[in-house]
């Protein structure tokens, strides 16, 4: 199966050991927005608030590009700043285009208890427990 992995670059230094288990599965898996250079985009919001929002742009259409090409998304969603399970904008919208698309979407952890919950509950990913043998 090909799989987008999705999550916070705050995530970043995990996404190598699950990508070799992954590929160790026979799975080919493409790597999230920016992951060859996570601090980009402090690099660009400091140019200008326009050469960020422009940024960002390219990147939502970057992540609509992978999530096409790809059979589902793996979401890492860990806790970060004392928030389990974390699932930030950029991720959200990568979970829902994938819903849009049909893709399969796995998550690695339970859905967070946050104000995003029942959207993502209604767009049935699969909960996966952090155990990667289940993607399939």
């Amino acid at each position: 199966m090909k799989i987008f992995i999705c999550c916070s670059k705050a995530f970043y230094p995990q996404v190598e050991a699950v990508k070799r288990t992954l590929e160790a599965a026979g799975h080919t898996i493409t790597l999230p927005n920016s992951f060859d250079n996570p601090g980009r985009e402090d690099e660009v919001r400091a140019v200008s608030a326009k050469a960020h929002s422009s940024w960002k742009a390219e990147m939502i259409r970057e992540q609509n590009r992978k999530i096409e090409a790809n059979d589902a998304i793996l979401v890492l969603n860990l806790e970060k700043d004392g928030q389990p399970n974390y699932i930030g904008g950029a991720t959200f919208l990568e979970i829902f285009k994938a819903f849009e698309m049909n893709r399969k979407i796995f998550l690695l952890n339970p859905i967070p208890d946050n104000i995003l919950r029942d959207e993502l509950l209604g767009m049935e990913p699969l909960v996966i427990n952090g155990d990667l043998a289940l993607i399939g």
